[in-house]
């Protein structure tokens, strides 16, 4: 118990004085996730509000295969982004591996799939509701999924919120691609794994509040949002939030 209270003691007064370690890994933690974030929500938020309006032969299948990437493992993307950016991979002549973008491009391909698929539930419940009056007024599939989009654009904020906690708390794509190089590439996620395992346990109990901290934050946001909308009579927000 003494040991547990003297670590949790340290790991506050690293996070209160700031500790210059933690501050860097911290920034450099979120800036990676933010950094994917911005790729993949701008590719999901498309591909999402195209397939909410798109009907197509074989968008069944398409609708699998995007729902079967939700599950996929994050040790699975790293693997394949490692392959790809290796030196004998088709992009090994960008020389990204064990680096910043490595680790972004990680990320972005395993928020994706969650980006385009709540922004096609989100926009697909919308089209139901009012895609035809939409359509009778000579809107085709591209704008009416711009305008459905637009429409339900309060609930899509929730979604690019769950696609930032998602980045911020993976730890297996970031380890393989980036390498857990201190001072480089070494995140939040992947540095509690590592001080663990030497027995630094201040730092990783440092690194494990703030995470913790961030992803409560990221959660209030939601909450906040969801009630706000509520407050404005927003009912069909309150759907897709739940949704999500």
């Amino acid at each position: 118990m003494n040991d547990f209270a003297g670590s949790v003691a340290v790991a506050l007064r690293l996070i209160t004085e700031p500790d210059p370690t933690l501050a860097a890994i911290v920034g450099r933690s979120l800036a990676v996730s933010a950094s994917a974030c911005a790729i993949a929500c701008v590719a999901g938020l498309v591909l999402g509000a195209w397939l909410g309006v798109a009907r197509f032969a074989g968008r069944t299948a398409v609708l699998a295969v995007l729902n079967t990437a939700l599950a996929i493992p994050s040790v699975v993307v790293g693997l394949v982004v490692y392959l790809l950016l290796s030196r004998s991979g088709p992009l090994g002549f960008l020389g990204w591996l064990f680096s910043f973008q490595a680790m972004v491009l990680a990320q972005a391909l395993l928020v994706l799939p969650v980006a385009a698929a709540l922004t096609r539930q989100a926009v697909e419940d919308a089209e139901l509701s009012h895609g035809e009056q939409l359509a009778s007024l000579g809107a085709g599939p591209l704008v009416r999924a711009l305008l459905l989009a637009w429409d339900e654009r309060y609930a899509l904020l929730t979604v690019l919120i769950a696609c930032f906690g998602r980045a911020v708390s993976e730890v297996g794509a970031v380890m393989i691609v980036g390498g857990n190089i201190d001072g480089f590439t070494r995140v939040m996620t992947t540095a509690i794994a590592l001080e663990t395992s030497k027995g630094d346990l201040p730092l990783a109990l440092a690194l494990g509040l703030v995470l913790l901290a961030v992803v409560l934050l990221l959660n209030a946001l939601v909450v906040l949002l969801r009630r706000w909308r509520l407050a404005r009579g927003d009912a069909a927000f309150d759907r897709s939030a739940v949704a999500a």
